[in-house]
């Protein structure tokens, strides 16, 4: 019988589906497992390639499988779809999974280390309760403004908010006043969360050399920085700071056929939290330079001269891309390039 030298998994929360097949293709097993049994029967298999797409809990048996001495490969799940032959299945999703991973030109997503998801983790929660204080100060003031009651935009003008619940006595009833104390509490209480966790981050930072680096990089602050760590896989798997921007997604998206090379809006693939971090970092440098003027004859200043404003943000994000790769690679602060004449 012939040996399975790839191994695809299906992922599941309780059953996973395996699909066993030969160097030429051919179909050695299908299986069923529990969850208690997968490891164990891995563990009694030769070293092959175990592929899996890369969803959740995907990097956890990455690093369980990893240490059985099998080589894992993870696949965007959009890469493995196009294998799906007909009807929908798990065992047809395990056959496809396995047919991608066995192309030598696909793409794979290197397996993250539980450290790197711990701190993925800290940025989600911070995002998530960024989102809530949003939602909740939005229906705070949607609710007065029903009573009449509006102050300016802004999360430092809640004080404004809170005044005129305690003050404007005839222009809310005691339900509202009640409720909207209780609105006023939860965004007091997620404000502190959110600064609690920037001030970890802030803190961890500078003891991290790689970190360290990135933040000298203008724009680029400590938590652009350590989401650069948590999210990115090591920087020099990419050939060039070009495909580390393509990959962020801050690249333009082609259309081109015939010879015509045709160039629209950035693709938006990749990794959208750190895209999104780098626009913002982008956009503060840019007004910045607008208040207290960008250098002369630097790039920033002719691109502000002939270009609109969030274009050049876009353009520098880009550029602030490219620099994070080669500041990771060579392992050298940034240092400011020399000006045009």
């Amino acid at each position: 019988m012939a040996q399975a030298t790839i191994i695809a998994i299906d992922l599941a929360k309780r059953t996973f589906q395996l699909h066993g097949a030969a160097a030429d293709g051919e179909v050695v097993f299908r299986k069923k497992l529990s969850r208690d049994r997968l490891l164990s029967f891995l563990a009694q298999q030769p070293a092959a390639i175990i592929a899996m797409e890369a969803c959740a809990s995907a990097h956890h048996w990455g690093r369980e499988i990893m240490s059985l001495g099998h080589e894992v490969r993870l696949l965007p799940p959009i890469y493995v779809k196009p294998f799906v032959k007909r009807q929908k299945n798990d065992a047809v999703d395990a056959e496809a999974i396995a047919e991608a991973a066995s192309r030598p030109t696909m793409r794979f997503v290197a397996v993250k280390s539980a450290e790197q998801q711990g701190n993925g983790m800290l940025f989600r929660t911070r995002d998530l309760w960024v989102r809530q204080r949003t939602q909740t100060i939005n229906a705070l003031r949607g609710h007065l403004a029903e009573f009449g009651i509006v102050a300016p935009a802004g999360h430092a003008r809640t004080d404004r908010l809170a005044q005129a619940i305690q003050e404007d006595v005839s222009a809310l009833p005691e339900t509202a006043r009640k409720l909207a104390s209780m609105l006023l509490k939860q965004f007091d209480e997620l404000t502190e969360r959110i600064a609690t966790l920037e001030k970890e981050i802030r803190q961890r930072a500078p003891k991290d050399p790689e970190v360290a680096r990135l933040m000298t990089i203008p724009g680029v602050g400590a938590i652009c920085a350590t989401a650069v760590k948590a999210f990115c896989p090591s920087l020099n798997l990419f050939r060039s700071g070009r495909d580390f921007a393509a990959w962020v997604g801050l690249t333009p998206k082609q259309n081109s056929t015939g010879g015509k090379t045709r160039l629209g809006r950035i693709s938006k693939m990749g990794q959208r939290d750190i895209r999104r971090l780098l626009i913002i970092g982008a956009s503060a440098v840019v007004c910045w330079a607008a208040r207290k003027g960008a250098p002369g004859g630097s790039w920033l200043k002719r691109m502000m001269a002939r270009k609109p404003r969030m274009l050049v943000v876009v353009a520098l994000a880009n550029k602030m891309a490219r620099t994070i790769w080669a500041v990771s690679v060579r392992e050298q602060n940034y240092r400011v390039p020399a000006m045009a004449a």
